[in-house]
C-alpha cells in the first residue's frame, strides 16, 4: 500500500498563498488519479482538486477555481496544490489522496489517505 505524506501547511494572512505538497512512497502513483481534499471543523470533506494520472486533465470545486492549481511530478512520485488569493473560508485540514483509476478520485473509493495538513487562514 502506498503511503503519502503532506506537507506545506501553515498559518497565512487572507490573501496570502501557500503550496502543499504530497509525496509518495511505498508504491507509484503515477498510474493513478490523486486529488486533494479539504475538511473544516464541523463540516463533511470535500474535493478541493483532482488530476488524472498524466496531468492532462483537471477538476476543481467550484469555490477554489482560478485560485489553486493542482499539479504533479510522476518521476518524484509527488503531487502538489498551489493555492493562491486565500481565504478564511480556506481553513480546513487538507488531504492528499490516491485513486484507484487513472482518471477519477472521489473521497468514497480512496486507496490511500495522507495524514493530512492544517491550513488556516487568517482574515
Amino acid at each position: 500500500q502506498v503511503q503519502l505524506v503532506e506537507s506545506g501547511g501553515g498559518l497565512v494572512q487572507a490573501g496570502g498563498s501557500l503550496r502543499l505538497s504530497c509525496a509518495g512512497s511505498g508504491r507509484t502513483l503515477s498510474s493513478y488519479a490523486m486529488g486533494w481534499f479539504r475538511q473544516a471543523p464541523g463540516k463533511e470533506r470535500e474535493t478541493v482538486a483532482t488530476i488524472t494520472w498524466s496531468g492532462g486533465s483537471t477538476f476543481y470545486a467550484d469555490s477554489v477555481k482560478g485560485r489553486f492549481t493542482i499539479s504533479r511530478d510522476n518521476a518524484k512520485n509527488m503531487v502538489f496544490l498551489q493555492m493562491n488569493s486565500l481565504k478564511p473560508e480556506d481553513t480546513a485540514v487538507y488531504y492528499c489522496a490516491r485513486g484507484r483509476n487513472r482518471l477519477v478520485v472521489v473521497a468514497t473509493e480512496v486507496e490511500s489517505w495522507g495524514q493530512g495538513t492544517q491550513v488556516t487562514v487568517s482574515s
